[in-house]
């Protein structure tokens, strides 16, 4: 956000209210101000570009080696996500479950990070976040703004992976019925409704690490130290979540239950791994927000 649109938006909300108290319409002002600012920028672009580019190398490399003859592996139903990857031949909407499973374990995230990471220390160190500051917000209400748009990035991101999927595996294979992990057949049009709970549910399961991020900026001015340190934590934990040693603490990491979307293409649904990831979700929602909030209110503002 340049210091023209900060000074612009503290301008308009003081002639309009006349008092330090905002109203709900001044906060959805903000919020716009702040979704339409981050869309705009090269970065977030390029990360979207990346997002959307994933999935057309993925159904491109399976057409080419199937048209090759060659068989596609990938394991069995039971190894979750990546198995999808046998699928996509006889069906092209597993390409999209397929692009998720990919995409999550690193590219969401770590595109997640970045807008995260950059949301208060990128204004502080843009100069930018005392004129913020000046409008009647409050220090909460901009903590709040910045997380919502934040999580608002996370359901776009991967609504563009999950369009740009299904458009790829229209383009290059068969639409159909689709036959779940449980061995049951459903129509294309519940497919295409699971496929829509599966993007929704991976986009709840980067509440964490966007908490996380937010956090994260709060302590330093400097956007780019946030956003490395943010990418690197998540990098750590992936690590940390392979080592058999910390088997005890590996249900805690944030990315431990990701995968558990899967589980939605079976025949019941099994929900005890999808309801134990959307709880770390809003664990780590909890704590981490709690935490960048009492950062930022005690924060010195002083550039």
């Amino acid at each position: 956000m340049s210091r023209a649109e900060t000074a612009e938006t503290a301008g308009t909300a003081g002639a309009v209210l006349g008092e330090s108290r905002p109203n709900p319409l001044w906060t959805l002002g903000l919020l716009r101000n702040e979704l339409t600012t981050t869309l705009r920028r090269w970065r977030t672009l390029a990360l979207l570009a990346v997002l959307a580019g994933v999935p057309v190398l993925i159904g491109v490399a399976v057409k080419i080696e199937t048209s090759d003859g060659s068989s596609m592996g990938g394991g069995g139903p039971e190894g979750g996500g990546p198995a999808f990857i046998a699928q996509i031949t006889n069906n092209g909407l597993f390409l999209v479950f397929t692009a998720l499973a990919a995409t999550l374990p690193f590219f969401l995230p770590m595109a997640v990070g970045v807008i995260a990471g950059d949301a208060v220390a990128g204004e502080a160190n843009a100069g930018t976040l005392r004129y913020l500051l000046v409008a009647p917000a409050g220090r909460t209400r901009l903590l709040l703004t910045k997380y919502a748009t934040t999580l608002a990035f996370c359901v776009l991101a991967t609504l563009v992976v999950a369009v740009s999927a299904l458009i790829t595996g229209a383009v290059l294979f068969p639409l159909g019925d689709v036959v779940t992990i449980s061995g049951t057949r459903i129509t294309f049009a519940e497919g295409l409704w699971r496929a829509l709970l599966i993007a929704l549910t991976v986009a709840a399961s980067l509440i964490g690490i966007a908490a996380l991020g937010l956090f994260v900026s709060t302590l330093t001015s400097s956007g780019i130290a946030a956003m490395a340190t943010t990418v690197g934590l998540l990098i750590t934990v992936q690590i940390l979540d392979q080592i058999p040693q910390l088997d005890a603490l590996q249900p805690y990491f944030f990315s431990h239950h990701w995968l558990s979307f899967a589980d939605l293409m079976r025949d019941p649904v099994y929900w005890d791994d999808l309801l134990k990831n959307l709880e770390l979700q809003a664990l780590y929602a909890a704590v981490f927000g709690s935490a960048a909030w009492a950062r930022f209110t005690a924060k010195d503002i002083s550039a």
